[in-house]
């Protein structure tokens, strides 16, 4: 009796390779708190799209000048999540669609009190105190790359835990003052001038804001980390 012919071989179809799936994440980053809508493409890659944001403020002081400042987060961001090793690992090229992130301020100078600015020193008119604003902002856009541990929408299970770490290369970082009131001379109190219009004043405003970009050039590798909650429907 002829043995059975062997079974033939299962199908290989497009939905092996594909295997389409959604999914959410809900994350907390030196970005801000946010989350992610993402599709799994294949079991190698997956695409993200989220959101994140934060708001921060604390006062301080630079130069005799108080500021009470506010660091706002707000982004968009889109990422496409590649797992050559499985669920366990990703590597995560992206990009910063809508960046921001910024520094505002509002300033003051006490009347009677010196302050510097640009490397020059000026005392605070008591009867026309110096104020104005300021905003340190970076390009709207920017690219970023992330990689870490997990996959932000499993294959292998419906939630997972992940963490990724990476940076934004968000370019050199561009600082704008404003100020107004008067400005005096810093020994005699005298010799005022209005901060808003005169020249010598404003030189002085440029060469603050060259020397504030220049103290904060760091800015433009921003890092990133993140912990995150996966879930795959």
């Amino acid at each position: 009796m002829a043995a059975p012919p062997p079974p033939a071989p299962p199908a290989v179809g497009p939905e092996s390779v594909l295997n389409p799936h959604v999914g959410f994440v809900i994350k907390a980053s030196s970005l801000g708190a946010g989350g992610d809508v993402a599709v799994s493409l294949t079991r190698l890659a997956d695409v993200r799209v989220g959101y994140n944001g934060l708001n921060f403020s604390k006062g301080f002081s630079y130069n005799g000048i108080h500021y009470d400042g506010q660091l706002q987060f707000r982004s968009v961001e889109a990422l496409v999540d590649l797992t050559p090793l499985g669920d366990w690992f990703h590597v995560s090229p992206g990009l910063l669609m809508y960046n921001g992130n910024k520094l505002t301020a509002t300033a003051n100078v006490p009347g009677g009190q010196n302050f510097d600015l640009g490397g020059a020193t000026f005392r605070s008119s008591p009867t026309d105190p110096i104020h104005g604003s300021g905003l340190l902002g970076v390009n709207k856009t920017a690219p970023m790359v992330m990689f870490g541990f997990g996959n932000p929408i499993p294959h292998s299970h419906h939630v997972t835990i992940f963490q990724d770490i990476g940076v934004v290369f968000q370019g050199q970082p561009k600082t704008t003052l404003n100020l107004a009131g008067t400005a005096c001379d810093p020994v005699t109190g005298l010799a005022c001038v209005n901060a808003a219009t005169d020249p010598t004043i404003q030189s002085q405003v440029q060469a603050e804001q060259t020397k504030i970009n220049k103290d904060t050039s760091l800015v433009k590798f921003y890092p990133v980390f993140t912990i995150g909650l996966g879930i795959r429907f």
